[in-house]
């Protein structure tokens, strides 16, 4: 006697296809430079506002977050370090700090340009529902 009222058996499981559809991010907008919020932002504003933050938060620093929140790119900055292990180490730890985000699929295309002391990242963000985001840039 089976539970079900089908016979899981006799479903045809090729004709199903999956959607990936992503939900409102409704979030507040963050003045960076002056630390005010101000206004609600969604949709691509959201995830690059997201982007952006998760980059610049010390992962496992504060309470507040959990430990996939945040990113150890400040680990590395400033340390005497070679110039090749930051071209392999900061796509990797941006990749680790916002991919775990379910509105972001991957991130690609690393540009890492230095001057002085400061460094600026850009890349393209891959979402889920198939759209790219080009010329990501932060600073770091």
């Amino acid at each position: 006697m089976a539970l079900a009222p089908v016979n899981l058996d006799e479903l045809n499981t090729d004709d199903v296809t999956e959607t990936v559809v992503i939900g409102p991010s409704k979030t507040y907008r963050i003045d960076f430079e002056r630390g005010e919020l101000g206004g609600i932002i969604d949709g691509e504003e959201a995830i690059l506002q997201f982007i952006q933050k998760a980059i610049m938060t010390a992962r496992s620093r504060f309470f507040i977050y959990n430990d996939e929140y945040g990113c150890e790119i400040e680990d590395i900055i400033g340390k005497n370090v070679s110039n090749e292990l930051l071209e392999e180490e900061i796509p990797r730890l941006i990749k680790e700090a916002i991919e775990y985000d379910d509105r972001i699929e991957s991130a690609s295309n690393f540009i890492i340009e230095r001057s002085g002391d400061q460094m600026q990242v850009t890349f393209t963000v891959t979402l889920t529902n198939g759209k790219m985001l080009e010329g990501v840039s932060v600073n770091v």
